[in-house]
């Protein structure tokens, strides 16, 4: 039932610049009902000289998200400029400064300090906000500016507005310490839970302290040594344990007072469990997302960030063809933002890759090229994957020659799947038109082999595999033909680790996947977990051959590792992780390799997750 908004103040004042959070709730509630266009009209129509501290930086929020969906240049200007605005209403709102003779005494007394919980403690209640909002809208714009700019100039610029932004919120945080007393008074600092803490700001602090550690513990080994000279350092247990705070989700969730940033609490850990999750282990909880799923279903059935994560939650239990239904649910729930489609159309590649449909999967393909603009690179391979699968190759050659140049940079970086996709496609050309399993190979990447149903792989993927090896003149028991021709070991080793990874999950699904009673294979786990063992260690028997994609022998051991601790051998499985970690090549030839090869950082980071999820016994 839609309710109508709560009434506003004509005249503002920013003293009571708290009254307006209702209005914003409202705004929020009609955004996440996927009735987006009512909730920018009306902060425009109640706040038309953008003025107001929480309508002003809210219709920010929105703006920065539709840059984000979209991609294009003036869509993510134009947030940057609706943030700045934002931002520098926030900035007025805040307790001001002190003098330079204040400030210096506050090094002598720390009562008069202008950080910490005693700068803190002094403001008022809008005061507190402002600062929380000024942290939020500064992190916004840090974000679209990072994906924004060409440099590593405005980079490093807009890092370090995000360390502002942390340390605004770890001030914050620390509020939430019980028994805060300062040196030189009996005064005792308001904490969190503190009756005179309202909820908003509560679920705001737990938001960006919660947000802070996770984004912190998820940074690589190199990028976080950096960071820790700055004082930050990440604690995922602790940002993990403050965004569920929000919810309730400690408890029972569904809290009767909840804070207006709540839901965007919810959607963090959603974020987190269900995306996040196939780069990490620790910390992961996939039954609660699904309690956060449904909760949120049942308040916001036509949501459509909620109807994401549930086809998400779905795809990650291995039911890919119910991940499709609330994909195109969410398609349909609203029209007013297009660009989320995207999210949708994407989301459908995938599943039906894991359902092995590669026919549906390159229409996907094929919508995203003609009308999102995220990765068109990525898109525009991934349907030439797919054509090249069904076999119309001067179809995907057409696309192949059209990858490498849609390449797009971010703070003048390349993209990482970009590139794995452009040295993919010149391959191909160089072939004269022939990749082995180019589509199959593509759906190990994006994790769709590891959330396909047992029974997809077995029927599916394992066949189309002996197909392959057919080709090549292998039979699946041996690997003894001499090569014939230019990247024959390539294909051989593309085919095996292929083969390799299917038996693995046939023999050991992903432990979050949801497995038919009728898909139980009892007597032929043992069976299945030798085949992929075999099929591995023929990959390292021909390694030392490849001459382009060498990325097959590293995934391949980190693939053997994961298979190791599956079936028990934790010490098998440490000594495979280790050796990706060492840095040591590993399938070099005399000749030696010479470069990164694709996909490195991304196997580093889940390898790093793999060695702690195996030192906690977590199921890999």
């Amino acid at each position: 039932m839609n309710h109508p908004p709560p009434l506003v103040p004509a005249l503002y004042d920013s003293t009571s610049a708290l009254d307006d959070i209702p209005g914003l709730h409202w705004a929020l509630h009609e955004f996440l009902h996927s009735r987006m266009l009512e909730s920018e009209e009306y902060l425009l129509r109640v706040d038309p000289n953008r003025e107001r501290l929480y309508f002003a930086t809210g219709y920010g929020l929105i703006q920065c998200v539709k840059g984000l969906m979209s991609f294009e240049d003036k869509d993510l200007l134009s947030a940057i400029n609706h943030t700045k605005h934002g931002n520098s209403i926030a900035a007025a709102h805040r307790k001001p400064a002190p003098s330079l003779a204040g400030r210096l005494a506050g090094y002598i007394v720390p009562a008069l300090s202008t950080s910490g919980v005693e700068w803190i403690a002094q403001m008022t209640p809008v005061e507190r906000h402002a600062e929380l909002v000024y942290a939020e809208s500064l992190y916004e714009k840090s974000l679209l500016g990072i994906v924004y700019s060409g440099d590593w100039l405005a980079f490093i610029k807009e890092v370090l507005n995000m360390r502002t932004t942390m340390s605004i919120y770890r001030q914050l945080g620390r509020t939430s310490a019980p028994g805060s007393y300062s040196a030189a008074s009996e005064f005792k600092a308001p904490t969190l839970e503190d009756p005179s803490i309202d909820p908003h700001l509560r679920s705001g602090v737990y938001l960006g302290v919660g947000m802070s550690n996770l984004i912190l513990s998820m940074m690589p080994g190199r990028l976080l040594a950096i960071v820790e000279l700055f004082g930050f350092r990440g604690d995922r247990k602790e940002g993990l344990r403050m965004l569920n705070r929000a919810g309730g989700w400690d408890a029972n969730g569904g809290r009767s007072s909840e804070g207006v940033r709540r839901a965007i609490c919810d959607m963090t850990l959603l974020i987190f469990h269900l995306v996040l999750s196939v780069y990490t282990f620790e910390g992961v909880d996939v039954n609660l997302a699904r309690r956060i799923v449904e909760w949120n279903m049942e308040r916001y059935p036509n949501g459509v960030f909620f109807l994401f994560g549930a086809g998400r939650l779905a795809l990650a239990r291995s039911q890919p063809q119910r991940a499709l239904e609330y994909y195109a649910r969410a398609a349909q729930v609203q029209s007013q933002y297009p660009n989320m489609h995207h999210i949708s159309w994407w989301e459908s590649a995938i599943a039906n890759f894991a359902l092995w449909n590669v026919e549906a999967s390159k229409e996907w393909w094929s919508r995203l090229s003609a009308e999102a603009t995220w990765s068109k690179a990525t898109y525009a391979y991934g349907e030439a994957t797919c054509l090249a699968t069904l076999g119309d190759h001067a179809g995907a050659a057409r696309l192949m020659e059209k990858v490498s140049g849609l390449r797009q940079r971010i703070a003048g970086k390349s993209i990482p799947l970009e590139k794995f996709a452009a040295r993919k496609a010149r391959k191909y050309l160089a072939q004269k038109n022939r990749l082995l399993l180019p589509a199959l190979e593509l759906a190990y990447v994006f994790f769709a082999i590891a959330h396909a149903p047992r029974q997809v792989i077995l029927e599916r993927m394992i066949p189309d595999i002996r197909l392959a090896l057919d080709e090549l003149g292998l039979q699946e028991a041996s690997c003894s033909m001499a090569g014939v021709r230019e990247g024959y070991w390539d294909d051989v080793c593309l085919a095996r680790f292929l083969e390799g990874v299917c038996w693995r999950f046939v023999a050991y699904p992903d432990p979050d996947a949801e497995v038919d009673v009728d898909d139980e294979l009892p007597g032929a786990v043992e069976e299945a977990r030798q085949r992929a063992e075999r099929a591995l260690k023929e990959v390292f028997e021909s390694g030392p051959k490849i001459e382009l994609d060498h990325y097959i022998v590293y995934y391949a051991h980190f693939e053997y590792g994961r298979l190791l601790a599956r079936s028990g051998n934790k010490e098998g499985a440490s000594s495979q992780f280790n050796m990706l970690l060492s840095g040591r090549p590993l399938e070099v030839n005399a000749a030696g390799r010479k470069g990164k090869y694709s996909l490195e950082n991304a196997l580093h980071v889940r390898t790093h997750a793999a060695v702690q999820a195996l030192a906690q016994d977590q199921p890999l």
